[in-house]
């Protein structure tokens, strides 16, 4: 399983059971929950730069980990880190990304811009007001990201052993 297939072929079942006049309530309300998790994200990175007296997202240098759909694939077809980017700066952040998989990115059926991954390191992470874990590739080492990271969103379960993380 992978690719853009899994987020879209369910609404194509969706569909097909209108034709028969089946209802399919469970994927049209996990898509619902999917398709706002984006934004849950980008809420949960503004409350915790402000519980930490930044200066909310507006200027905010904010490093996404991971733009590809799933961890440990170079397929951003479908990837709701683009959606967490668009979001950000929209709000007015400075959004840069690494990805082991995805050294750039290429204009979009959904985007009109291109990226390029930015170098691991530990000063990459520490000048970030905040990471943001999009996609949690076996590739990364998280106790490097905590230790050099100050403010952390993990939205992959990726670090929940680690105490000062904030969970989306």
């Amino acid at each position: 399983l992978g690719g853009h297939c899994i987020p879209i072929d369910p609404f194509y079942l969706t569909w097909k059971a209108r034709e028969y006049g089946i209802t399919t309530r469970f994927i049209e309300l996990a898509g619902q929950i999917n398709s706002r998790m984006p934004q849950h994200v980008v809420e949960k990175l503004a409350q915790a730069l402000d519980q930490q007296q930044k200066h909310g997202l507006n200027g905010a240098r904010v490093l996404i980990l991971g733009v590809a759909y799933k961890k440990n694939v170079a397929d951003i077809r479908e990837s709701p880190s683009f959606e967490i980017i668009e979001e950000l700066v929209e709000r007015g952040a400075r959004v840069e990304y690494h990805d082991p998989h995805i050294p750039r990115t290429h204009r979009g059926r959904r985007r009109d811009y291109e990226l390029r991954s930015i170098e691991w390191t530990g000063d990459a992470l520490a000048s970030a007001d905040a990471v943001v874990i999009a996609t949690d590739h076996d590739w990364y080492d998280w106790a490097f990201v905590a230790e050099h990271a100050e403010l952390i969103i993990d939205s992959r379960g990726a670090m929940r052993d680690y105490p000062r993380v904030v969970h989306a």
